[in-house]
């Protein structure tokens, strides 16, 4: 949650409101790009977990004095979101958290500020025998514990407008492995040193991808060519891990970074949140086999941040040579 005052840290909210919704307009007409199949969201099942602030120096009284007279219940927060959910139109989570956080400054006119987090509670669909055989069922889902998408909005009231003051997609929970062809030499060795250098050593990494767009509505899916999907974030990720001789994560992440720009130039920057998870080896040679054996590395683990902007990308000749050659 952010400050929404300049003078002080005071603003309030709900967490956790879940709100599904089936049979939201789908998500179709998406640019195809070389590293990923995805083609749209049919959303049967829309499902999103929102985390909600908001501010304003009219909730003073409501700290200091115990005055609640502007004070709109955080459960009243939790239907506003959950009705206005089937109110919404759109097909994305961008659109609908940027939708229901100007609906509820417009409502609430005492309030300054928000901040809404909304994240992707996901489904999968299963296969299921039909007339035309085995297919994917558009009635049954499983519920996935895997990667999901969000979005974040910031908004801040200036007398009678609104106006965005940040806007976030990402993708969070990746966990990708690549078992060769990645490196981690040359570092500085001194005394405190007693990690050995590896030359192709597997490289188990868990992600988090936040990107944000020069122009924050495009995010919202209305143009589908000019929206940068989750899914499709994600493919390409995976494309430059397999690609890539990888001589260490901030490598790897830099390289990821500047292919997203490349295919998606209506967006600012890419930023990464990596950790480092790579096995730890319990058996080096089998015989007869390339394969180890491994175990869970012992905590703790490293990490990095990184950004990456559109001027690295058009530096990053390469990238963007291969990019241009398929």
């Amino acid at each position: 949650m952010i400050n929404h005052t300049n003078e002080r840290a005071m603003f309030y909210g709900k967490k956790d409101v879940f709100a599904y919704r089936t049979y939201l307009k789908p998500l179709s007409g998406i640019r195809k790009i070389p590293e990923s199949d995805f083609a749209g969201r049919n959303n049967i099942i829309f499902g999103i977990n929102v985390s909600v602030s908001v501010g304003g120096e009219e909730l003073l009284p409501s700290f200091a004095e115990g005055d609640n007279s502007k004070v709109v219940a955080t459960d009243s927060m939790k239907n506003f979101i959950q009705r206005h959910l089937g109110s919404y139109d759109g097909s994305t989570i961008e659109g609908f958290v940027s939708y229901v956080s100007k609906s509820f400054l417009e409502r609430y006119p005492h309030f300054e500020s928000i901040q809404m987090t909304g994240k992707e509670v996901p489904f999968k669909s299963v296969k299921a025998i039909t007339e035309q055989g085995l297919k994917e069922s558009p009635l049954v889902f499983d519920h996935s514990r895997n990667e999901c998408a969000e979005a974040s909005v910031a908004m801040k009231r200036y007398g009678e407008t609104i106006e965005m003051r940040d806007q976030k997609s990402g993708i969070t929970g990746l966990q990708l492995i690549k078992v060769k062809g990645n490196s981690f030499v040359g570092f500085v060795r001194d005394e405190y040193t007693t990690l050995p250098e590896d030359g192709n050593r597997p490289l188990f990494i868990y992600l988090n991808i936040y990107w944000r767009y020069a122009d924050a509505e495009q995010a919202y899916g209305e143009d589908p060519n000019l929206y940068a999907a989750a899914e499709q974030i994600k493919d390409i990720a995976a494309s430059v891990f397999h690609e890539l001789e990888t001589a260490s994560i901030q490598h790897l992440i830099y390289k990821i970074g500047c292919r997203i720009l490349h295919r998606f130039p209506q967006l600012k920057d890419i930023t990464f949140e990596s950790q480092n998870r790579t096995w730890e080896t319990v058996v080096e040679d089998i015989e007869g086999s390339e394969g180890k054996v491994y175990t869970e590395p012992r905590p703790p683990y490293g990490f990095q941040i990184f950004t990456v902007t559109q001027e690295d990308a058009l530096q990053d000749i390469d990238s963007l040579e291969e990019q241009i050659s398929k």
